[in-house]
C-alpha cells in the first residue's frame, strides 16, 4: 500500500471525531425539551404553557398564558450509551464503546406578570443544544486503530473525544393584544464550546516529513458568541383551544477559533464554522376536558442551510467541509392530568426524522444525532403552598445507522461503520409562583 492510499485511509478515519451531542438532544443538536415539565410532554410546549422554561424556549408570546408568575429551576442528567462497530475488507473490523458519563443541563425559566398590565416579562437560561463523545483506542476497530505516522502502514484515529455545548440566554416580551390573542418576541443570546479531537474541519499537516499527514488537536479553544431573535403568537378561548406558533432565528456563532500545533510543535490556528439552525414550531392544545391537558407540536429543524451542517465531503485541502445533514420535521405529543389538587401526571413521545443520510452517516462516527423515537413520563407535586417540585424521565428507544467509509477519492470498497446508540435523561426541578 503507497504512501497516497496509506494517507487517505487516515484522512477518512479522522472524520469520525466530527463534533454532534453529549447526545444532550433529540433533533439532531438540538434538545427537544427544556425543563422536567416541558420533558415528560415530550417538548410539546408552542401552544401549551405549563410552566415558564417550555414557554419561553418554544413560544415568548404563551407566557402570556402562564396563571401565574413563577420562578423554574431544573437540572437534567443525560447518560448516551453508544456502541461504534466499522469494518474494511481485508484489514479489520471491531466494535467499540463510548465512556461519554453523565452530562449535567442545567435550566432557568422566570415570568412575571403584572395584573394592571397585559405585557409579560420573562428571562430563560438554558441548555439548547450539545455533546460529548469519548472513544477509547483499540487494536481491532479500524475507526479507532492508533494513529499511524509511518508511510504504508495505515492507521486510524487512536481515542476520539469531542464536545460542545451551547447555552442560550433569552430575554422576552409578550403583550396580551386581545382577550385571546398574545404576541411576543426576544433576542437569543448564546454561548458556545466546541470540542473536536482531532480536528478535522482543519487540513492535516506532514510538518515531520513522515509522508503520513495527521489532523491536529482541537482542545484550544474558548467560550464563543452568538446571537439571534425568536418571535411568536399564542391563542387560547373559553373552550379550551390553544393554538401557537413562533420562529426562532439561527443563532450565528462566531468562527470558532483553536490554537493547536503542527506535527513538530509550531503554532497552527484552525477554525469551524457552525451555528445553530432556524426552527419553526406550530403546536395546538386542549384544555376543555376536565383535568385533562393534551398538546401536540410540529417542528421544522433547518439543518440544510446551516453553516457547518449543509455541506459535506472534504474540501481539497484534506479538511472536512461539512456534516452533510438536512432538514427535519420533528413531531412532539404530551398529555397532563390532574390525579389531584396536589399531584399533576404527564406522559409524552417525541418523533424525529434522522437528518443524517446514510450516504454521510461515516462523518458522524462521533455524533450519531439520528434517534428517532422517544418515551417520556413525569409528575409534579405540590411540596406546600405555590412550591412544586417536578421529576421527568426520558427514554430515546435504540437506534442504528450504517454507511461506508468515505475517503476524499469516494467510499471505501467493502468498508461500513455502524453507529448504535440509546439515551437515558432524568430531569428535576422546583418552582415557585406568585
Amino acid at each position: 500500500m503507497n504512501s497516497r492510499i496509506s494517507a487517505t485511509i487516515v484522512m477518512a478515519l479522522a472524520v469520525s471525531a466530527l463534533p454532534g451531542p453529549s447526545r444532550v438532544c433529540a433533533q439532531g443538536i438540538h434538545v427537544s425539551a427544556v425543563g422536567p415539565v416541558n420533558r415528560s410532554m415530550g417538548g410539546a410546549g408552542t401552544a401549551a404553557p405549563l410552566d415558564s422554561m417550555g414557554s419561553l424556549f418554544w413560544n415568548p408570546a404563551s407566557i402570556s398564558g402562564l396563571g401565574e408568575s413563577e420562578l423554574s429551576v431544573g437540572v437534567a442528567g443525560v447518560l448516551p450509551v453508544l456502541e461504534t462497530e466499522s469494518l474494511i475488507p481485508g484489514f479489520g473490523s471491531g466494535v467499540t464503546s463510548a465512556e461519554p458519563g453523565v452530562t449535567p443541563l442545567p435550566n432557568v425559566g422566570w415570568v412575571h406578570h403584572d395584573d394592571e398590565s397585559a405585557t409579560s416579562f420573562g428571562l430563560g437560561v438554558f441548555c439548547a443544544a450539545g455533546f460529548r463523545t469519548n472513544f477509547p483506542a483499540s487494536t481491532t476497530n479500524p475507526v479507532f486503530l492508533p494513529q499511524s505516522n509511518s508511510p504504508g502502514i495505515p492507521g486510524g484515529l487512536g481515542r476520539v473525544y469531542s464536545q460542545a455545548g451551547f447555552l442560550e440566554i433569552i430575554p422576552t416580551v409578550s403583550h396580551q393584544v386581545t382577550d385571546n390573542v398574545s404576541v411576543g418576541i426576544g433576542p437569543t443570546l448564546t454561548l458556545g464550546e466546541l470540542i473536536a479531537d482531532p480536528l478535522v474541519f482543519a487540513a492535516p499537516d506532514d510538518a515531520d516529513g513522515s509522508g503520513a499527514p495527521r489532523y491536529p488537536a482541537g482542545r484550544g479553544s474558548r467560550t464563543h458568541w452568538g446571537g439571534g431573535l425568536q418571535a411568536g403568537a399564542y391563542y387560547a378561548d373559553e373552550s379550551g383551544l390553544h393554538l401557537g406558533a413562533s420562529v426562532k432565528s439561527p443563532q450565528w456563532m462566531e468562527t470558532f477559533r483553536y490554537h493547536s500545533e503542527d506535527e513538530i510543535g509550531l503554532p497552527t490556528v484552525g477554525r469551524i464554522d457552525m451555528d445553530l439552525p432556524m426552527i419553526v414550531s406550530l403546536g395546538a392544545a386542549w384544555s376543555g376536558t376536565d383535568r385533562f391537558v393534551v398538546a401536540t407540536d410540529v417542528r421544522y429543524f433547518d439543518y440544510g442551510n446551516t453553516d457547518g451542517f449543509r455541506l459535506s465531503g472534504f474540501n481539497a485541502d484534506g479538511s472536512v467541509a461539512g456534516l452533510g445533514w438536512k432538514s427535519v420535521f420533528s413531531v412532539a405529543t404530551g398529555v397532563q392530568y390532574e390525579a389531584s389538587r396536589n399531584l399533576l401526571v404527564r406522559l409524552g413521545y417525541t418523533f424525529n426524522q434522522n437528518p443524517i443520510p446514510d450516504a454521510v452517516s461515516f462523518f458522524s462516527v462521533a455524533a450519531p444525532l439520528y434517534y428517532q423515537h422517544q418515551l417520556h413520563a413525569g409528575a409534579s407535586w405540590r411540596l406546600v403552598g405555590n412550591v412544586w417540585l417536578s421529576a421527568a424521565y426520558s427514554y430515546y428507544l435504540p437506534s442504528e445507522i450504517t454507511g461506508p467509509i468515505v475517503t476524499p477519492l469516494g467510499a471505501f470498497p467493502g468498508s461500513n461503520v455502524t453507529n448504535r446508540e440509546s439515551v437515558h435523561i432524568a430531569d428535576f426541578g422546583i418552582t415557585v409562583r406568585y
